[in-house]
């Protein structure tokens, strides 16, 4: 087994157990003890582990659990960057898909301000409040069961109308991405199954996410990362991160 094959199976218990102990790393691998600490050094050089005292404990965290209207504020700065080049993305008279998220909040306030032509498809309140005495979108709403927390649509209802459309970009917020399980993750199921149905509506599908969310994970997978076409974020990540982007094809904006 390579060095980062084992590395990679190291995260993988990491995940389930939160902790590892080099004893039992050694035996499992069947290699020195010397040699999984020089494999837990290279994950700590990479922000993943703490290091303990015979072992390790994943550095991963859960994905802050706040209301959607008060996530605005919160790194207003990174997400108008990321809000900017998406803007910088979308062509007139093109059709796309704004989801349940802070950062395209900021996206559809930019989008109000120029002057494209452009359909508009969300299950957010407030995507629509930002278009309400806007002449160049034409906005369409999909109904569904209201979440207050999230101030939008989800549900069977949403999922029914997304279907019905296919969009030129759809735009998707997340509350955390996992590069070593590949999983894309929320908080709510029915938000989950909603943004599952708008990633199969769009031609092309991107993440809009801060480079942190790398490190946090929301409670229910609602897709794997192979699954987008790019990510647009505030900030490069990691190298290591980058090269795992650029080897599944998936662009880094």
């Amino acid at each position: 087994m390579f060095a980062e094959e084992r590395i990679e199976k190291i995260v993988q218990l990491l995940n389930e157990n939160e902790k590892v102990v080099v004893k039992d790393l050694s035996k499992r691998f069947n290699v020195t003890e010397d040699c999984i600490r020089k494999d837990l050094k290279t994950l700590g050089k990479r922000g993943i582990i703490k290091r303990t005292y015979g072992g390790a404990v994943l550095l991963r965290q859960s994905a802050p659990h706040n209301d959607i209207l008060s996530r605005v504020n919160i790194n207003s700065e990174g997400k108008m960057k990321i809000a900017e080049k998406a803007f910088e993305l979308i062509k007139p008279m093109e059709t796309i898909f704004l989801d349940i998220s802070s950062i395209n909040i900021l996206i559809a306030e930019k989008i109000a301000k120029g002057n494209k032509r452009l359909i508009v498809i969300t299950n957010m309140i407030d995507i629509f409040r930002t278009f309400s005495k806007c002449d160049h979108v034409d906005v369409i709403g999909t109904g569904g069961v209201f979440n207050k927390e999230l101030n939008g649509f989800v549900g069977s209802t949403a999922i029914e109308s997304v279907s019905r459309h296919k969009v030129n970009r759809a735009f998707i917020g997340s509350c955390g991405v996992n590069m070593f399980d590949k999983s894309v993750t929320t908080f709510y199921m029915e938000d989950g199954n909603t943004k599952k149905a708008i990633i199969h509506s769009g031609k092309k599908v991107y993440l809009v996410m801060e480079n942190k969310k790398f490190q946090y994970d929301g409670t229910y997978k609602f897709a794997d990362i192979y699954d987008v076409d790019a990510i647009i974020l505030d900030e490069r990540p990691d190298e290591k991160i980058c090269e795992e982007l650029e080897e599944m094809s998936i662009e880094i904006i």
